[in-house]
């Protein structure tokens, strides 16, 4: 494989422990590959450029295990992580796994469900803040409904904002350095998720008390299962200021959630993504959210993870050549990408309002107007298939 396309903690690349520690477990068949020890983890990740790793806390510490055990399991991931270089760029809590979250974790039908599931929260915000994270994501799999018979969803949003405010305040009274992000998605495992998109989420944050340390962590796979357009969610979240982190990874429209390899998919969409990343200034966590295939040995999970990065970093390249053309700004400057910057009206004046119902438009001449996206797109496809 070259070696053009290589990483450098420069890039925010960044894993969680459960990606490449995935043993291809699926709801038809057991795991197919050993378990890869966390410090094997770290040391590969590191070797590949890798700047950080996310985790849930089921992934590095045992479940509701004891105090002592707990101390020594998190003194173990904080040395591995001292001795690779690498940093605690995200973390998460499992709030899906156990039979306990069955009706949900937060939003549960058994209100002593709900607040365990706060205090698990809680207990894993104090080892983020230890390891120096800077986000904590909410991703709320089991936080929906089979029947809508079984929840009014109104109620269940209620309990939603109470406990990410109630986390937000602890979070404040702790004094960590911590934002929170919310990751929607519509469905799977639950028949319907609550906050199953990026707009639905953002509508959910105006409602918070502490909106302003809640963003997004929006995901490839879960906005493109229900056939939506991922480049324009994230498009709206910088928009807002919320995109707090991002998931990357791939998807097939309509299919369950498929975590393939970042690139390996939808590659136009993709090269529209990266672009925005990049030119939109966003400083945080790139995150690999998939999961090698099914039929990978141990050695295929790191070709797996090469290859999120060597395609992100290849669709880079392709973005910079695409904006340093002029043939692409001058067929931009005839579709007027940059006049949709300027202002239309302006502020609201009286003056102004007089102005513009005095003005007069050639409707008929207007209407003539042809774009030319056409052969703005063929550049696109030109500069990504490489015979631009």
């Amino acid at each position: 494989m070259s070696t053009e396309f290589v990483a450098s903690p420069e890039d925010h690349f960044s894993f969680g422990l459960w990606t490449v520690g995935n043993r291809g477990r699926d709801p038809f068949g057991e795991a197919v590959r050993p378990k890869i020890e966390i410090k094997e983890m770290l040391h590969r990740l590191a070797e590949l450029g890798v700047w950080g790793i996310s985790y849930h806390d089921d992934d590095a510490f045992t479940f509701n295990g004891e105090d002592s055990l707990h101390r020594q399991e998190v003194d173990a991931l904080k040395a591995g992580l001292e001795e690779t270089g690498l940093v605690c760029s995200m973390a998460t809590t499992n709030l899906f796994f156990h039979p306990i979250f069955k009706d949900g974790a937060l939003t549960s039908n058994d209100p002593r469900v709900r607040r365990f599931a706060i205090q698990k929260v809680m207990r894993n915000i104090d080892v983020a803040a230890e390891l120096g994270a800077p986000t904590y994501v909410f991703w709320g799999g089991r936080e929906g409904v089979e029947t809508a018979a079984s929840k009014d969803t109104r109620d269940a949003l209620s309990r939603y904002a109470e406990a990410i405010d109630f986390l937000a305040g602890y979070v404040k009274d702790s004094g960590y350095q911590m934002r929170f992000a919310l990751e929607p998605k519509p469905n799977e495992p639950r028949g319907d998720i609550f906050l199953p998109t990026v707009g639905h989420a953002l509508a959910f944050i105006s409602t918070l008390d502490n909106a302003d340390m809640v963003g997004l962590n929006p995901e490839v796979a879960h906005e493109t299962m229900s056939g939506l357009s991922f480049y324009q969610g994230v498009a709206q979240a910088i928009w807002q200021g919320k995109l707090f982190h991002i998931d990357l990874n791939d998807q097939r429209i309509g299919r369950f959630d498929q975590d393939f390899r970042f690139g390996s998919e939808g590659i136009k969409d993709h090269f529209f993504l990266v672009r925005l990343l990049e030119n939109s200034g966003y400083a945080g966590a790139k995150h690999f959210d998939a999961h090698a295939y099914r039929t990978e040995d141990v050695d295929g999970v790191w070709d797996f993870a090469r290859g999120c990065i060597r395609n992100y970093l290849a669709l880079r390249a392709k973005a910079r050549e695409f904006d340093s053309d002029p043939r692409v700004a001058q067929a931009m400057a005839y579709s007027g990408v940059a006049d949709l910057a300027e202002p239309t009206v302006g502020p609201y004046t009286p003056q102004a309002a007089a102005a513009l119902k005095a003005e007069t438009f050639d409707v008929e001449s207007l209407a003539q107007r042809g774009f030319g996206n056409e052969a703005l797109d063929q550049l696109v496809v030109d500069h990504i298939l490489g015979i631009a």
